[in-house]
């Protein structure tokens, strides 16, 4: 997380506090610092805005994702366990890539009209407007092969004890440092991973299955997926991605 260090020295030697530059230029003043990009700016911004930065939050585990989802205009209880239960996130900012990369319609409850709405909100909480995908261009994100090799990766070193360990806040009365972490790069992407600590992963006792994986580029454009061992279906016994489980199927047979 060089650049995340980079971006907290250019900050702790400018002349007047960040929230000037946001109060004077919004979001396009942060990104016109050295050496911070969008998606650390767009962290910045929400923390300016709201007093609290989800990625961190996400974590240490220190939020409740449904309470962070119901502050979104139209977004009550139920569709934010519904967006919890069915993508497997936790953060603004990855709410921010559903919404764009087509994943977040697929959830009943969200229309056209919703999503763009939901768009609109992060958009002005995190910062600028991200844009979508051109006619006939994919979402670029890193290819299921790689998120399942870093996915491999994490898992062998979690097993062996080879990683440092981080003490979540919540579910976590004691205070133990039980949670791997890990950074990694590849391939031009910067990839931080973690087991889950959400309160469905507890119930569901997938603390140790369920890895959450965060990335950016070079550009620090951002996301975030979540890879678990599916339970149904022909993919039964494989680690899955979730939302990409298509790709994932195809990346499976090209392999047999």
């Amino acid at each position: 997380m060089s650049a995340y260090r980079n971006a907290a020295s250019v900050i702790s030697r400018l002349p007047q506090p960040v929230s000037e530059i946001v109060a004077r230029k919004d979001f396009q003043g942060l990104v016109a610092l050295p050496g911070i990009g969008e998606g650390i700016a767009r962290s910045i911004y929400e923390y300016v805005a709201l007093g609290r930065m989800s990625r961190l939050e996400s974590l240490t585990g220190g939020h409740d994702p449904v309470a962070l989802f119901e502050e979104i205009p139209g977004i009550g209880p139920k569709l934010a366990h519904r967006i919890i239960e069915h993508l497997h996130i936790d953060s603004l900012e990855a709410l921010e890539t559903a919404a764009h990369n087509q994943r977040l319609k697929k959830i009943p409850g969200f229309s056209p009209g919703k999503v763009a709405m939901v768009q609109a909100w992060l958009a002005q909480v995190l910062g600028g407007q991200r844009p979508g995908p051109q006619p006939n261009e994919p979402f670029t994100e890193p290819s299921v092969q790689l998120i399942l090799q870093v996915d491999k990766q994490y898992r062998k070193k979690a097993s062996a004890a080879e990683l440092p360990m981080i003490a979540p806040k919540r579910f976590n009365p004691e205070g133990k440092a039980w949670l791997p972490v890990m950074h990694v790069s590849k391939q031009g992407w910067h990839f931080t991973a973690l087991f889950s600590n959400t309160a469905r992963a507890h119930q569901l006792k997938r603390t140790h299955d369920w890895l959450v994986i965060y990335f950016y580029d070079d550009q620090h454009h951002e996301g975030q997926h979540t890879v678990v061992t599916e339970t149904h279906g022909t993919l039964t016994g494989q680690r899955v991605v979730r939302g990409r489980e298509t790709e994932c199927r195809e990346y499976y047979a090209s392999v047999r």
